[in-house]
């Protein structure tokens, strides 16, 4: 994943597309691998909250949404090396 400038209106517009790309079912992909490799409930948590926020990037801060696209390349990736 590209490294994101929180304060370049530009890199905030990407990021709330790319995580606007996601439907609710992806989300539910993403939280069943996280579920399964064991990674902490604030990461649970975060993945939840974007299942809700889904299509609606623009309630959530470009932080969480930087943190939420960095656990969805981290899982794509594990699942790629599989």
């Amino acid at each position: 994943m590209p490294t994101y400038d929180l304060q370049d209106p530009t890199d905030i517009d990407i990021m709330r597309g790319t995580f606007d790309s996601y439907s609710s079912s992806d989300w539910d992909q993403y939280i069943q691998q996280a579920t399964d490799k064991g990674m902490g409930y604030k990461n649970l948590n975060a993945l939840n909250t974007a299942q809700k926020k889904t299509g609606l990037s623009k309630f959530l801060s470009p932080k969480m949404i930087q943190w939420v696209l960095n656990l969805v390349e981290e899982l794509d990736a594990e699942e790629e090396a599989k």
